[in-house]
This record gives structure tokens, sequence and C-alpha cells, in this order.
């Protein structure tokens, strides 16, 4: 039988059910990425399961996030983070080595492998042919403990690629393509794996930028095949041994099919406040520009920033506009530093900041209060910069560097009109700068049974929450619309970050960017009825984090109705017990009004059976039908109160029944 790439790959990981779109698949995980700012919650879920240590080929804790230390809160944390990855037989990237993914992909990364990480733009190492996919944290916990990823078998989405990017384009406008395309909805429940003779012109790193930002399209993955570019960036990272050529077999067929022919893409640029709002930079030129920030893993590679330096060498920033650049890796850096890129970014006026992903979680770096900031990252969510009425565009590194030098958005095709100057050539290093010094191996398991975790006191214990009732009857707290991101949930930024450890506090911001007042009077509702939301298409898209289900669980959140949900967030609520349904009738979104108390019964029932189950709205005297879409094992979880839980019974059955044998 013939095989695609995403299909190879799953079939050599598959350990429970049959590849057919729809249906839930276990898989095997090879390795695992955590970041600080969902990996403190994974290191305690660890604990709770009572972990000896982790059973993957290999696991890599980074701190990338939380890096700005303006009290001991973030410090604590690192230091909690390294000694979990000590005691549980972690790698551990210290703060400064890099952003997680092109740090995985350069020192860890390995065609063929599987992977799962607390982080929605894992798919990038998908890059490298890899099945990478991100999950919540606790998803990411039993996987460290040997568990199988479980999720739905998606559809296959294969994108041909032809043709040959244009000078003053690149990568990101390619998968900027494709959010113009589709929208933000588009991957849902689908793998994208890109294919055709125009890969031969994308470098691997090109590649994740590709696969990188699949998570806007809400994809559960992106792959490309393992092919000479990809083994010549192992070469590159003096890691060829680690290439396995992977590729699609030639009568290879998809269940979705489509074309982009390379050489017709122009410079694009995502609008305030969607990655999918995307036009032609030709059509917003000469809006006034403030700042400029290049970095993050959606633009991470060594050439994305070398090709703003060369833009902007011998000449300077625009007045008054703040030009920041945030290597992506140490190892990067030094690369810039070699071929003399550094010293022309700084002499452009350039403030060069921390490998780390600082803007791109808020985390320093917030724009002024409707000024228009440009930025090469995945992601412009309200609020996600940190400032609550941003102005965030996305764009590619040469569009990000004309807007420097100029002071408003420009086509960078323009350039040589204005600045008379053609698209540099950049000549990049064979091999990089390897560098190890800030990776920490795991220690030997004698060794590491004897670390005792460091906690410090803005480290709280993981809730614990009971099992699902029967029957709910409660107020809806909160009605929300389509799109609402993990940001909009529990946002991220300087002010929210540190806390991450801390569920009580933390839970003081959930909603916050929606309603402040929601905390003050879910919270009332805790001891008693508990509360529900409701929400349109898309609920929970964006960033994997599982705080943003745990918060609203802790304030007293019972169930989300919604029109439909966001892959990683529908999952994460069914981990901690919370019972997220569909309306059958999307209309039925629009009937329901803050306040109204809804009555759902014979819960359990219902769940077991699979069928609908009836909401009944006793403010308004009306009914509503909503569904489920769980699988025997996430109903049996649920009704235990969610992923811990159940494991924790599954395994102590285990326990007995070894017991019972002897």
């Amino acid at each position: 039988m013939s095989f695609n790439v995403a299909q190879k790959l799953i079939a050599s990981h598959l350990v429970v059910g049959q590849m057919v779109p729809g249906t839930e698949i276990g898989l095997r995980i090879d390795q695992t990425l955590t970041q600080d700012a969902t990996g403190t919650l994974v290191m305690l879920e660890l604990e709770a399961l009572g972990l000896d240590r982790a059973r993957t080929e290999v696991s890599v804790q980074y701190v990338d996030h939380n890096l700005l230390q303006a009290d001991s809160k973030n410090a604590e944390d690192h230091e909690f983070l390294r000694s979990a990855s000590r005691r549980f037989g972690l790698w551990f990237s210290k703060a400064g080595n890099g952003v997680s993914h092109p740090t995985h992909m350069q020192r860890f990364g390995i065609p063929g492998k599987s992977m799962v990480g607390s982080d929605s733009h894992t798919p990038a190492a998908g890059s490298l042919g890899m099945l990478a996919i991100g999950v919540g944290g606790t998803e990411v916990a039993l996987a460290i403990a040997g568990e199988p990823l479980y999720m739905r078998m998606p559809e296959i989405w294969g994108v041909r690629l032809t043709g040959q990017l244009p000078p003053w384009t690149s990568a990101k406008d390619v998968i900027l393509e494709m959010l113009r395309r589709h929208g933000v909805h588009g991957g849902i429940n689908r793998i994208i794996e890109y294919y055709g003779p125009g890969l031969a012109t994308l470098t691997a790193m090109d590649r994740h930028v590709i696969a990188n930002m699949g998570a806007e399209l809400g994809a559960t993955t992106t792959v490309f095949p393992a092919d000479d570019q990809v083994r010549a960036f192992l070469r590159s990272e003096q890691r060829e041994g680690d290439f396995i050529e992977l590729l699609a077999d030639a009568d290879a067929a998809y269940d979705v099919t489509e074309d982009i022919d390379l050489s017709t893409i122009e410079p694009l640029i995502a609008l305030p406040s969607s990655p999918s709002n995307v036009v032609p930079v030709r059509e917003v030129a000469g809006r006034p520009v403030e700042q400029v920030v290049i970095g993050s893993s959606a633009n991470p590679g060594l050439r994305d920033f070398a090709i703003v330096a060369a833009i902007t060498k011998g000449r300077q920033s625009y007045p008054g506009l703040s030009f920041d650049v945030n290597p992506s890796s140490r190892q990067i850096l030094q690369d810039l530093t070699r071929m003399g890129a550094t010293f022309d970014l700084i002499s452009a006026g350039a403030r060069l900041h921390q490998s780390g992903c600082m803007g791109c979680i808020g985390m320093g770096q917030a724009p002024a209060n409707g000024r228009n900031s440009l930025r090469t990252m995945p992601r412009n969510f309200p609020g996600r910069s940190g400032t609550k009425e941003d102005s965030v565009y996305l764009c590619s590194p040469e569009t990000a560097a004309a807007a420097a030098l100029t002071g408003i958005i420009t086509d960078p095709r323009d350039l040589t009109k204005l600045l008379g100057l053609e698209y540099p050539a950049l000549e990049l290093p064979a091999v990089s700068s390897v560098n190890l010094t800030m990776l920490e191996k795991p220690l030997p398991p004698e060794e590491a049974s004897k670390v005792q975790l460091i906690k410090g006191e803005n480290i709280s214990p993981l809730p614990v929450f009971g099992p699902l009732a029967d029957r709910i009857e409660a107020p809806v707290a909160l009605i929300v619309g389509d799109d609402v991101s993990t940001d909009e949930i529990l946002p991220a930024g300087a002010r929210v970050l540190p806390y991450r450890s801390n569920i009580p506090k933390l839970a003081e911001f959930t909603f916050d960017q929606i309603d402040e007042t929601y905390p003050a009077r879910a919270v009332k509702t805790r001891d008693t009825s508990g509360h529900i939301v409701v929400a349109g298409a898309n609920y929970g898209q964006g960033s994997s984090r599982e705080h943003a289900a745990i918060t609203p669980r802790f304030l007293g959140l019972r169930a989300v109705l919604a029109v439909s949900f966001a892959r990683i967030h529908w999952q994460n609520l069914a981990n901690f017990g919370v019972l997220a349904l569909e309306f059958a009738d999307a209309a039925d979104h629009d009937r329901v009004q803050q306040g109204d108390v809804l009555v759902l019964a014979g819960i359990r029932e219902a769940l077991v059976a699979g069928t609908e189950i009836a909401v009944r709205n006793e403010t308004r005297d009306e009914a509503y039908a909503v569904r489920n879409g769980l699988s025997t094992r996430q109903v049996e979880m649920l009704l235990v109160g969610g992923l811990i839980p159940w494991l924790r019974e599954r395994r102590a059955r285990a326990a007995g029944d070894r017991k019972e044998v002897r």
C-alpha cells in the first residue's frame, strides 16, 4: 500500500486504532518538549503520577518564555524546573540558550521520530520529517511516563509546491498565503503535508517557518519529507548521522489537495488582530510604524536575522521607531556575530535582546497603546503583546526590515526604488556554531533518584477536582463569540506569566482580556452550583496552555457550550473534568443570555451512550440539544474527574491484578 509521509509517520508509531479519519488512535511518543510557561505544571503532574524516570528516548525542558526576572517568581520557577529535570531524567536548557523549537531542531530533532510538546508550535519540528504535535501539559506528562498519545486520526491535506520564491519574499509569505486562503479554521482535524518540486528551493529552516504557523490554521500538525535539504541541515549541525530519508511513495494519495506556485507569492502581512487577517503589503503601505520586532519561533533561522542585517547594513532605523532583535538561540547569535551581522544590526540602531520568546509571549517589548507594531511572530491575538489595546501586524523579515528603515509599512520590493537597494545575496556559514554549554544532560538514574524538588513559595500544588456530576444546574457566567483564543481566556505577558505555577493567583486573571469581572463573579458559584460558559466557533484557538482550562475550572466552571472547539483546548477541558459540548444547532448560541440558568440532566448516561444531552434554559423556558465528540476512553476519563485521576485508577487496578496473579 502506498503511503504519504504523514501516514508513514503515524503507521510506524501506531499502537491503538486504525488510520481512519475521525476515529481515535494511540501513538507511541519518542520525544517530548516542554517550556517554562507550561512546564511547571507538567513537572507537578509527573510528581502526582509518582514517576520514577522519563520513559521517552529524549525529553527536554526549555527555559525560553519567563525570562524577565523582575522579582523572585520566574527565578524560582527556573530552579524548580531544573530540579525536576534532574529528578525525572530530562535534558535542561538554561535560560538564554534559545527558543525551544529552533533549539530542539538544531540539537535533538531526528527524521522519523514522534514528539509531543506543551506548546502549540511544537509542529515546527515537522520541518525535519518528524510527527510533532502540540498538546496540553497533562498529555506531555503522560507521554514522558510512557503512555501513548490519543487523538483523532486527521485527514491528510497535501499541498503541492512548484516554482521558486521571487526576491523580497520568503517562507513567512508562504504560510501567510495559506492563512489568507483558509483562515484560522482551515486546518482543523487535518495534518498538512507539503510536497512537490518547489520543496527543493526551501531549506529546513524555511520549512520550520511554514510548519510552525500551521498551528495558526488550526492544523493537528504539519509535515515535510526528510530529503536532501534536511540532510544538509543536519550536516551543518554536525549531526548528519541522525539523518534518515523519509519520502512519500510515488503514487501516494491525500484526502485533500491544493497547489501553490511559489513564483506567484508576493509580500503579505496579517493585520490586527488575527493571523488570518492577511492582505498584500502594498494594500496597507504607508501606515505609520512605531515598533519592529525581529525574532520568535516563527522566523528563527539564521537567514531570517541575516537578511534583516543585510537590508539595514550601513543605514539607520527610522527616527522614533523601536527596532528590536531577539536572537532565537545562543548558537544563532554566535553565527550572526561571526558573520559580522550582529555589528550591522547594532549599527543600524537595533536593540539586541536575549535569546528567547520575549515579545512574542508579551514578556517585555509591549508596544504603546494603538501604535502599530510589525513583528515576525506567529500570533497577534488581542492583548498577546502585553498591551491590551495593541495593534500588532505579522510579516516576513524582509517586510519588517523595510518598515524599520522607512517608519511606515513598506512593500520591501519598493526599497530598490526608494533606497537603491537590490535584494541581498546571503552567504551563510556551512557549519553552525554548535554550542552545548547551556544544555544539561539527564543525571544517571541512581543519582537522579536522590534529587529533591525545589519549590519556591509561588509554586502551588495541583488542584484536586472531583468526579463529573450527573446533573448540572448553573448560571451562564459569560458568553463569548467566535475564535476566542487561549490568550483571551488566560492572558500571557509579564503581568501574568510569573504566576503560571500558582493556580489560585493565576485564576484572578481569567478572561481578563474580555471581562475583568468574571473571576469575582465566577468564584461565588464555585462551592455551590458552579457556572457555565457559552462560546462561538473555534473556541480556545491558539496556545496549548492548559492553564486556560484549569483556572476557569478552579473558579467553578462545570461546562462549556460552544458552536465548536479548537482541538487542544477541547482536550484540555476534558483533561480537567470540564464538560465540553457543541450545540446541535449553532443558532442556539444566540438564544442564551448571560445570567440564564441552564440545567443538564442525565449527563453520565448520555455520555456513555453517546447520545445528545438536552439543555434546559430555566430562565427562558427553552431547550437546546448539545452533543460531544468524546471517545469511550475520554468519557471514562471525564467521569472520574480528569486525566490524572483516570490514570491513577487504571494503574491501581493493574497493580491489583498483578497482586492477585501472584
